[in-house]
């Protein structure tokens, strides 16, 4: 049995195929029967998140951050965020 599993929705709406090939079919199959009942219950489907994000880090990182921001007149939220674009999120 392969199993899937749909990410940035509210709940779990996960799936399963004896083959890889039905794999996509039945993605497609639980992802429109998990929107039809949101629909019907009036429930959001997708994840919803927060503007806040906390990073807790050593001193010494925290400190190389500092100086990386106040040598290029930026706050720590637009510098990760640049970081993030251009890594992890890229």
């Amino acid at each position: 049995m392969f199993p899937g599993k749909i990410l940035g929705l509210c709940e779990r709406a996960d799936f399963y195929s004896a083959n890889p090939e039905r794999l996509r079919q039945e993605f497609k199959k639980s992802l429109n029967i998990f929107l039809r009942v949101c629909r019907e219950k009036g429930i959001e489907s997708r994840n919803h998140y927060s503007v806040k994000f906390n990073l807790r880090i050593p001193p010494e990182p925290h400190e190389k951050l500092a100086m990386v921001m106040q040598a290029q007149g930026k706050s720590l939220s637009s510098l990760a965020q640049e970081k993030l674009d251009t890594g992890v999120i890229a």
